[in-house]
């Protein structure tokens, strides 16, 4: 099964996050199939930005987001 899922990439006390898509059973930091956004938690502006087409292309193929991920899609209206 494959998730579009956060990879944290930041520092301690930092978070800075990639949004990937990851076979399910890999390790949350570990081997990613593709990048296709950021997540900046801290940030006051921009702090969520991904491609659309791609994520959309992905859930097509038959990607689950997780929940955070669904979550920040629909807040910042990617999917409905």
């Amino acid at each position: 099964m494959v998730k579009i899922r956060l990879k944290r990439i930041g520092a301690k006390k930092k978070p800075f996050y990639r949004v990937v898509v990851a076979d399910a059973r890999a390790p949350r930091d570990g081997k990613f199939i593709e990048e296709i956004g950021t997540y900046a938690p801290l940030l006051k502006e921009n702090r969520f930005s991904v491609d659309a087409e791609k994520v959309k292309d992905w859930m097509s193929k038959g990607a689950q987001p997780t929940d955070t991920v669904k979550r920040l899609l629909k807040k910042n209206n990617v999917i409905s």
